[in-house]
């Protein structure tokens, strides 16, 4: 098929990286991340309400739930995943600094949701939301965690901005 401007091919980047895949129809975003085509396992699928926050990912450097963005609508976007994490603002053994920062304060423990949050949280700091604990929680929102890891996921955020806090958590 011709790849013209005209084409039905979607071209997006994903996680640094162009890709012409084939029209998809009425596909989300995120069976096109998870599908055959790209095969990114890390967005998870949770509630395909956009209620969980498990299939956050960041388009345009704005966060989104994957489960309820069509896949047509990306077309020319720059979408980031988990997997694309690390290269935003990769340290030494590349993880992002959001990743250190869940690791170093115990802000994860089944580890489902841990991908949508980190996705949530580097979208919160990139939009300048990170202001205080209580914009964090507030930003947060969206994503949910059946584990109630909360109070550490908080703290790892507000470590990341550079926020101190009473007490030492979320």
């Amino acid at each position: 098929m011709d790849e013209t401007s005209n084409s039905p091919w979607l071209t997006l980047t994903v996680n640094g990286r162009v890709h012409t895949l084939p029209p998809p129809g009425a596909a989300t975003l995120l069976d096109l991340l998870r599908g055959p085509g790209l095969n990114l396992r890390g967005t998870k699928r949770g509630c395909d309400a956009g209620a969980c926050g498990a299939c956050t990912v960041l388009v345009d450097g704005l966060r989104v739930n994957a489960c309820l963005t069509l896949a047509a609508l990306v077309d020319g976007a720059v979408v980031t995943t988990i997997e694309g994490l690390p290269a935003l603002g990769g340290l030494a053994g590349g993880l992002h600094p959001l990743q250190q920062a869940f690791i170093d304060c115990d802000a994860l423990q089944c580890g489902y949701c841990t991908p949508g949050q980190l996705m949530s949280a580097a979208g919160l700091l990139g939009e300048g939301g990170a202001t205080s604990m209580a914009a964090i929680r507030e930003g947060m929102c969206g994503n949910l965690c059946r584990c109630g890891a909360y109070p550490m996921i908080g703290a790892a955020i507000a470590r990341v901005a550079g926020i101190a806090q009473a007490g030492g958590a979320a």
